[in-house]
């Protein structure tokens, strides 16, 4: 428990905070949302209005809640000039008020509050509770400055897409800070339903709302087992009455299933693609960094803070191996995909699965009672959620600027671009350190994730369980070939978009980011370097999640990360240092080389043109046949993973005899899961079709079968609950 305890003073019957608690239960208008609320979540006296415990708390603690509690508010008002469609003021008013959000949760992290303030609204049986703990904390940073800066990208839209985004604003915001079950999902529901409202491609909005209702409704499913015996949604008396048996099991499959479905974790990512392609410039780092990184958030704390520690080892295997799997299909699909938006995907999902892998691996050492390895795992699942936000966001943010700046129908594919670095340097260099920290090399950002998360399988040996490592081996093994893949995506995307020659007129003549734009691209590019070359200052802010989550902190190192005090060594700052020192001494030798063969004259020579020649006066951008293309790049990948991962299929179609015409090369690439579902959408179908044929059952028969199951599940239970 997290909260500080009663003295004797409070409870006694007779102290102040009793009878305000008492009044308030009396007086019908608030007593629906304020202390009696509290006292059923689990919240302590020292909260009630007037009580001598509330004196405990420091006035900027209760200050921050009630700031957030008007940011909130500020949040919905936000829809006034939407509907107006007044998108100037509706962007610079989203920008602060996501800057504000980013401002609380750099101070909770420095002081975090734990006690839950109720809000004037929520379900009929008690009050929607936020708070800024340290894991709230933790992902509301990172939330509020990739809100801020997706802001600066709104431009004139509709009045439904303007309405759209502070709706989803408020979703996922309402989603980092809640306190209870209800208020968590919720602001899921919202997110996904304003994202399905801003998306313009209706079948992709459609998918992605059908996969998001689906999850949601796994999550209240679970949050009402474990209500049952806790009393409340609270997460304080979740954490208290954790749940026991087959209930903590199913609570585990619903969190895992809703997390999967609502943030597309790998095999449940079929939206993802669609929706981030369909989704306006300022939704896509949202929908593509916040809302999946937040519902994988909802699982971290069901399975590992809400259910208690006293859960056995093997709950971690299914997140460590969907991690795994994540991170293999993420890189793949990010390889062989060939738009923009369709790459960006495939890094989420790949991103994604660090995260499930983590959690993974922190169930697993928690179980094992390994308390050194389960806090470095969690540290490298916590460090690759925030990743995921900045990273993910800052790829979209850059992909998003290229769209709009190089146009719609040349920045759908990636051969319809090249030569970018020229005309747009802000937007390659965003887009290169984003595509680095998101391939995880080093000392960018991604990398301490996945050195955090290494560590971790690295010590898996010792469970001494042959099922838990050769677990670790094989997602070991998925995670080597998947963040391969996805360095060679980041490889193709930057090389394809920003070297080479323009494919087009209309990409030769393409400008950089606007004014705003170039402040959403800048900035985040600093805070993801500076985040890569200090990692130990992000260890240090989250020592507090840390412990609230593990019980105690994660090994920590001045220079870099530690795995423990005899373990390896991640030193950023020795290592950044001897790289710029050879950089300096390239730099010298090349110049050094270069005078000494320097002539007496200027010098003439072409500019470098990727490798072609100059391209004829009939041809100014040359022939796009000639370059690279998407599919070409990833043909060797697509020959040997295509069948088994992606359902890849290629033949050659050679002209007919006595023909001239040239052979044809013909593939097809269809996602396996996508096809599942079409499967399972052809057999609602046929079902709907035998129902208006009258060759179903009758109803009478369907209720003899419904009855029949019902009978069947009480004498389970009956003999399942009989000594």
């Amino acid at each position: 428990m997290f909260f500080p305890r009663r003295s004797d003073a409070t409870a006694r019957a007779g102290s102040p905070c009793r009878r305000s608690c008492a009044r308030f239960r009396h007086c019908p208008a608030l007593s629906r949302h304020f202390p009696t609320a509290l006292h059923d979540a689990g919240t302590p006296d020292a909260l009630c209005i007037g009580g001598e415990e509330a004196e405990t708390h420091s006035s900027g603690h209760v200050s921050m809640l009630l700031i957030l509690a008007l940011m909130l508010g500020g949040c919905c008002l936000l829809l006034l000039p939407a509907a107006f469609r007044l998108w100037a003021v509706l962007r610079v008013a989203a920008a602060l008020l996501m800057g504000g959000f980013c401002a609380v949760g750099v101070l909770a992290l420095l002081a975090p509050e734990p006690a839950p303030l109720a809000l004037p609204l929520g379900p009929p049986w008690a009050a929607a509770l936020v708070g800024l703990d340290a894991v709230s904390a933790w992902f509301l940073a990172p939330l509020g400055a990739l809100g801020c800066f997706s802001a600066l990208l709104l431009r004139p839209a509709t009045r439904t897409e303007l309405m759209a985004f502070p709706a989803l604003l408020l979703g996922l915001v309402l989603s980092a800070v809640a306190m209870d079950g209800y208020t968590l999902v919720l602001g899921l529901l919202v997110a996904a339903v304003a994202a399905w409202a801003a998306l313009p491609e209706r079948r992709a909005a459609r998918l992605m709302l059908g996969f998001a209702l689906t999850g949601g409704l796994c999550l209240m499913a679970g949050f009402a087992l474990m209500s049952a015996g806790a009393g409340s949604l609270g997460f304080a008396a979740l954490r208290a009455s954790p749940p026991e048996g087959w209930v903590a099991g199913a609570v585990l499959v619903l969190a895992l299933l809703g997390a999967a479905s609502l943030g597309g974790l790998a095999p449940l990512h079929g939206w993802m693609a669609g929706a981030l392609s369909a989704a306006p410039a300022q939704v896509a780092p949202l929908l593509g960094g916040a809302l999946p990184a937040l519902a994988l958030l909802a699982a971290l704390r069901v399975v590992l803070e809400l259910t208690g520690p006293a859960q056995p080892s093997w709950w971690g295997v299914a997140p460590l191996m969907l991690g795994g799997f994540a991170v293999l299909i993420g890189g793949f699909r990010a390889l062989v995909e060939d738009g923009l938006r369709g790459v960006l995907a495939g890094a989420v999902t790949a991103g994604l699965g660090l995260f499930a892998l983590g959690l993974g691996l922190a169930l697993l050492f928690r179980g094992s009672d390994m308390d050194v390895p389960a806090a470095l795992a969690l540290s490298g699942a916590l460090l690759a959620g925030v990743h995921l936000m900045l990273g993910g966001g800052l790829l979209a943010l850059a992909l998003s600027v290229v769209q709009m700046q190089a146009g719609p129908v040349a920045g759908a594919r990636l051969d319809a671009l090249g030569g970018l670095s020229h005309n747009m340097p802000l937007a390659a260099g965003a887009a290169l350190v984003a595509g680095l920290s998101v391939a995880a090399l080093p000392p960018f950002a991604g990398f301490a994730a996945l050195w955090l998360l290494l560590q971790g399988l690295l010590a898996a040996w010792r469970t001494q369980q042959a099922l838990y490592q050769f677990a670790a081996l094989g997602t070991l093994t998925m995670l080597g070939l998947g963040m391969g893949l996805l360095a060679m995506a980041m490889v193709r995307l930057w090389g394809m978009v920003f070297l080479g020659r323009p494919r087009s007129p209309r990409v030769a003549g393409a400008e950089d980011a606007p004014g705003p734009a170039r402040a959403a691209l800048l900035f985040p590019s600093l805070a993801l370097l500076g985040l890569g070359g200090l990692p130990s200052l992000a260890m240090a802010l989250m020592q507090g999640a840390v412990e609230q989550l593990m019980g105690g902190p994660a090994p920590a190192s001045i220079l870099g990360l530690a795995a423990g005090d005899a373990g390896a060594r991640y030193l950023v700052l020795p290592i950044l240092a001897v790289m710029a020192g050879l950089m300096a001494l390239l730099w010298w030798v090349a110049r050094r080389r270069a005078a000494r063969g320097a002539t007496a004259g200027p010098a003439e020579a072409p500019l470098w043109q990727g490798g072609f020649q100059a391209p004829p006066p009939h041809m100014p951008f040359g022939d796009p046949q000639s370059q690279v293309s998407a599919e070409g790049f990833a043909a060797p990948v697509l020959a040997v993973l295509g069948g088994p991962l992606g359902g890849y299929q290629s033949r050659v179609v050679a002209a007919p005899p006595g023909s001239l015409a040239t052979a044809r090369h013909e593939s097809r690439w269809r996602d396996p899961f996508l096809k599942g579902l079409g499967r399972l959408t052809s057999l609602r179908h046929q079902a709907s079709l035998l129902a208006e044929r009258g060759r179903l059952p009758s109803p009478r028969a369907a209720l003899r079968v419904g009855f029949a199951a019902v009978v069947v599940l009480l004498v389970i239970l009956a003999l399942v609950e009989r000594p």
